[in-house]
């Protein structure tokens, strides 16, 4: 039965737990830990590890605690630069990052890049007119084949920082990424499996690495398992829209399985599938990248690699937590490892 909002907000205030009753005990409960636990973490007394700092920090947040102040106290202010954030992975990097770092003590900062508004040197600018004290790039321009390295090799002089898909040999920073390649591999193999023998690819520029590196994988994917078959690859946008303009490419090229370079454009594809009167997965089956948060609400199911966010931000953080704590400028002169 469904019940007017005024109803709603009562039913709500009814079952919502007052301030004044919520206890160590609870937090306890919430974080998975010991009372004794959250006792150390509050007075920052003992060891205790970062992930179970981490949980009971959100325990803390999740119950409605405020933080006590020597809690909120920052080693430091640490800039994330993202691209837009209207792609639902990009938000879920940033929360994932923020939480590593804010449970390590650091504060940070968000720059993006959406078109038409700040560049990357721009928002690298005003990051570091703040004094940060490091840097994250997720999918910047060192994930651009095209681009000069030549303001990264400047930066790593004076400031640390560590890029985040997008492997690039001429960055002299550690990177974390996805295998593209591989995850190519195994939405082949899984379509193969399911009979198709014309599959296609959507994905964005080539001049990014790891849509070349997707492309790779997914044409020697295509060479083994399906020998003789063409390698059907529909270059276009990571967005929606280029989802779109990619299934309609390769719908003309007579592929009845297409894998995509994001689950946005997987999206796309698939509205622009069904205006078409093709039916998904009935006729065409479709395999994303990201399993963003909400995919798994869809029906049918999207089929969906995953990245894993949560572990690539907690690797990034640890190590560039470790290259602000020793950096010296002059040790900063090859690029770290992969």
């Amino acid at each position: 039965m469904l019940h007017d909002g005024a109803h709603r907000a009562d039913q709500h205030k009814d079952v919502s737990v007052p301030m004044s009753k919520i206890r160590m005990q609870d937090v306890a409960t919430h974080a998975g830990v010991s009372v004794a636990t959250v006792s150390r973490v509050i007075n920052q007394k003992g060891n205790v590890s970062e992930e179970t700092r981490t949980a009971v920090l959100a325990a803390l947040d999740m119950l409605g605690y405020e933080r006590p102040p020597r809690l909120s106290e920052a080693s430091g202010t640490v800039g994330l630069l993202l691209p837009e954030l209207t792609n639902p992975i990009f938000p879920v990097f940033y929360q994932e990052l923020e939480r590593e770092f804010t449970a390590a003590g650091y504060t940070t900062t968000l720059a993006t890049q959406a078109p038409g508004a700040l560049t990357e040197d721009e928002a690298v600018a005003s990051l570091t007119a703040r004094e940060v004290c490091g840097l994250v790039f997720v999918s910047g321009m060192h994930a651009d084949s095209k681009a000069s390295p030549e303001r990264y090799v400047r930066l790593a002089e004076r400031l640390p920082f560590v890029t985040i898909n997008g492997a690039n040999p001429r960055v002299p920073a550690p990177d974390f990424s996805t295998d593209d390649a591989e995850s190519m591999r195994q939405a082949v193999r899984l379509l193969a499996g399911l009979g198709h023998s014309r599959i296609g690819l959507g994905i964005g520029q080539r001049r990014y690495i790891p849509g070349q590196r997707k492309e790779q994988g997914f044409g020697e994917a295509i060479s083994q398992m399906l020998p003789g078959a063409d390698v059907i690859v529909a270059e276009t946008f990571f967005t929606a829209h280029g989802g779109a303009r990619a299934a309609e490419a390769l719908l003309a090229r007579g592929c009845t399985a297409m894998v995509f370079g994001s689950d946005i454009m997987a999206l796309g594809a698939i509205d622009a599938l069904e205006r078409r009167g093709v039916r998904v997965p009935e006729d065409v089956s479709i395999v994303g990248f990201d399993d963003s948060p909400l995919i798994r609400f869809m029906r049918p199911a999207l089929t969906t690699l995953r990245q894993p966010v949560a572990a690539i931000a907690h690797a990034a953080c640890a190590t560039l937590r470790a290259a602000m704590e020793d950096f010296a400028p002059a040790q900063r002169t090859k690029a770290g490892p992969r």
